[in-house]
């Protein structure tokens, strides 16, 4: 049955179009231009950033009472798809900060959504998701960082303990929904799991060290250590204890919609990258797409974009339906991740030598695509859960 949460994601096809158009030209006017030195460098890019809080992408699915544009996920995956068809890394750096904004508007008490809300929507505070451990990452329940509470004279907090990694937003980012345990020995292990809001400038939270990375340039990951750090007592999201393990993973749907969404974008980008060059290179007096070779490669090429487009829109439609989509989205995360690969790979073997230099944009491409296979959940767990549901829907 469809929540109320979800039953409000509607959109007029007008403005939808209009914001598409919005985003088009702010690609090509201000972004284009600066991907590769940001790219080359892994500079975190301020600018683009700032475009993109002006272009309310940090409120995108933030509901309207909030400030928020109140997207579908529909919406919101064809802009995602849009901007990485040129350059996937600044998408991560909204997503993030969505999924944690997701887990507020969702779950939050009255009070946590008015006071951080807001604030995010505006992209005042920009959030992240910090679930990742260097021993747990698929397997959540395995996360270490502990919370216990204490009331004295400091106040009613909790002090928390443990090390965070891979973040997106860490160095950058100002607050994030921060998967702890507030019962170790809680069985099963995830009833013994809590969500809490922990905003930088805490006493005993500090940033680690940016880690370096093949592709997914400009936008930081990070590590996160918090030493008998004290977060009060009103950031528990929701308020009440052992919740926190639906409420983490109570977005990876959205959330792996949007990395398909990503995938979607990159073999998109890859193919007219490709279809661009295969007219102008020219060998044996003609282009090389003139040449069956080539012309077995992009027919391949535009089926499997067409196809990943579809399978995510149908995953972002079961979702602002109401609908159980952790199949679907399933699905479309696989898939789109696996095309953003293949088609980058098959655009490389087109462009030949030049491919494998930094002055082509193509290399960019192969290097972002393969962190869609890992990201949200590697495409091994996707099939799992594929196979599991399948099995459950249809009973033999």
């Amino acid at each position: 049955m469809a929540t109320a949460y979800q039953q409000t994601r509607r959109i007029d096809p007008d403005f939808e179009a209009q914001l598409l158009d919005s985003i088009d030209k702010w690609i090509d006017r201000e972004m284009r231009s600066v991907i590769m030195e940001h790219d080359h460098g892994d500079i975190w890019p301020e600018k683009i950033v700032a475009q993109m809080i002006e272009l309310g992408l940090f409120g995108a699915t933030i509901g309207e009472e909030y400030g928020g544009l109140g997207l579908p996920a529909t919406t919101y995956a064809r802009i995602v798809a849009r901007i990485s068809s040129y350059w996937m890394a600044p998408t991560g750096i909204f997503n993030s900060h969505l999924i944690m904004a997701l887990a507020i508007e969702k779950f939050g008490t009255p009070a946590q959504k008015a006071r951080w809300l807001p604030k995010m929507a505006r992209g005042e505070i920009r959030g992240g998701l910090a679930l990742t451990e260097p021993d747990a990452g698929t397997d959540l329940q395995a996360v270490r960082m502990t919370a216990r509470r204490v009331a004295d004279s400091d106040g009613d907090d909790y002090i928390v303990n443990g090390t965070k990694t891979w973040i997106s937003n860490g160095l950058k980012g100002h607050a994030f929904a921060l998967l702890v345990k507030t019962d170790p020995q809680a069985d099963p292990r995830y009833k013994g799991m809590s969500l809490f809001i922990a905003d930088k400038g805490l006493p005993g939270f500090k940033t680690g060290k940016k880690i370096k990375k093949l592709g997914y340039n400009a936008i930081d990951s990070g590590e996160l250590i918090f030493e008998d750090c004290r977060i009060p007592a009103d950031q528990l999201i929701g308020g009440i204890e052992g919740q926190g393990f639906f409420q983490a993973t109570g977005g990876l749907e959205l959330g792996r919609i949007n990395v398909a969404a990503r995938g979607v974008g990159l073999a998109e980008g890859a193919l007219r990258l490709a279809t661009d060059y295969a007219q102008q290179r020219r060998t044996m007096g003609k282009p090389i797409a003139e040449h069956q070779a080539i012309q077995l490669k992009l027919g391949e090429m535009v089926t499997r974009a067409r196809a990943a487009r579809l399978l995510m829109i149908d995953a972002a439609e079961a979702y602002d339906r109401g609908e159980r989509c952790d199949m679907e989205a399933g699905m479309a995360k696989y898939f789109c991740s696996e095309a953003a690969v293949a088609n980058s790979q098959e655009a490389m073997r087109i462009f030949g030598g030049y491919s494998y230099s930094k002055e082509y944009e193509i290399e960019r491409f192969y290097r972002d695509s393969m962190l869609m296979c890992i990201g949200e959940g590697t495409n091994e767990m996707q099939r799992m859960i594929i196979s599991k549901q399948w099995v459950k829907r249809n009973p033999s």
